[in-house]
């Protein structure tokens, strides 16, 4: 389904209204790596977002559909955050934004790894990650 509430009909300024600074994508990121993480799991990535921009973030997240709430299968009060299929779609600009940081600055050794794979065959590696993170 389009959205016709933006500012502009620009897919760029759109997209950018939605997910277009540090923390959202830094979200998605950490959602495409794990498939649903808590509240307190994403607050402990090692950006170390502080809790009231997470706590922003992810409601802006939900209410433009990338993410959804799922209830935690061991306790009430914690609910599991993973990507809608919207998010998902997002796997390949993920992708290649590693690659162009890649290109232009330093990387740890697990994200050297984990751009190893994805240059072995990209096209594989996206069909594998986005089946992953479509399962049930």
């Amino acid at each position: 389904m389009k959205e016709n509430n933006r500012r502009s009909g620009c897919p760029v300024s759109s997209s950018l209204d939605i997910w277009g600074d540090k923390w959202s994508l830094l979200i998605v990121r950490d959602l495409m790596y794990s498939k649903e993480r808590t509240y307190g799991e994403l607050l402990r990535s090692e950006e170390k977002i502080a809790t009231n921009i997470l706590a922003s973030r992810l409601s802006t997240l939900e209410a433009a559909g990338i993410i959804s709430k799922l209830e935690h299968p061991e306790s009430k009060a914690k609910v599991l955050y993973r990507l809608t299929d919207k998010g998902i779609d997002l796997l390949p600009v993920m992708i290649e934004i590693y690659l162009w940081g890649d290109k232009y600055f330093e990387l740890s050794e697990t994200h050297k790894a984990f751009l190893a794979e994805v240059k072995k065959d990209k096209a594989a590696f996206l069909e594998r990650v986005v089946a992953k993170l479509r399962q049930p």
